[in-house]
């Protein structure tokens, strides 16, 4: 009769059996992962952009590249939960169909500073200049730092194409009218004023 027990694929003889484990733990994990992503890539909602969601102009994808080199994710969210106190502060909670031009995201989970996926036109562009030269001019408690070199760094004409074509690789729609004008739409425009552009972009579709 013991014998017979020992034989069996009991819960016991997995728990003793490393390798068996691991093995049980990744067959789990795959197929759980399986059913919870595959679906959402023939889902509308996460895939289709939002009503009035469109590709990053020139400058603002400039300004975007602006947003991660400087590393504003860190201390900024760009995703409002579904959570009263998060939408009476920030607004309408983020929706999937917005981020679909984003690659990569920013949703993000640190908060050192405030939620910026509503900022678009919260603010104006001179309160946005004043605020990157040197925060404390409006807000006196804040510990963001000041950032004046983005006020005379130039935009490289030629990226705005260059990122245009990558992205455009990967699905989104940029035409190769928009690709061409790139450089021109570059031409003397300042880091600030590329990260600005960003800015007010950002959380418009649902105000």
């Amino acid at each position: 009769m013991n014998d017979q027990n020992s034989n069996k694929f009991t819960h016991e003889k997995i728990e003793t059996n490393q390798f068996l484990m691991i093995v049980l733990i990744l067959l789990v994990i795959s197929v759980g992962g399986l059913v919870e992503i595959v679906p959402l890539f023939f889902q509308k909602s996460t895939t289709q952009p939002s009503e009035g969601v469109t590709p990053y102009s020139a400058v603002q994808l400039m300004g975007r590249d602006i947003y991660i080199r400087e590393g504003c994710y860190n201390c900024h969210s760009q995703m409002i939960r579904p959570l009263m106190a998060e939408t009476l502060r920030y607004g309408h909670q983020s929706m999937a169909g917005e981020f679909v031009y984003d690659h990569p995201f920013q949703w993000g989970s640190k908060r050192t500073g405030p939620d910026l996926h509503r900022v678009g036109g919260k603010y104006s562009d001179d309160w946005h200049k004043a605020h990157l030269h040197n925060p404390r001019d409006l807000v006196p408690e804040s510990n963001m730092p000041a950032y004046p070199w983005l006020e005379t760094n130039l935009i490289d004409p030629a990226q705005g194409a260059k990122s245009m074509n990558a992205l455009r690789t990967v699905g989104v729609p940029y035409s190769q009218q928009d690709i061409d004008n790139a450089a021109q739409e570059l031409s003397n425009v300042t880091e600030q004023a590329a990260l600005i552009a960003y800015l007010q972009s950002l959380g418009r579709a649902y105000k």
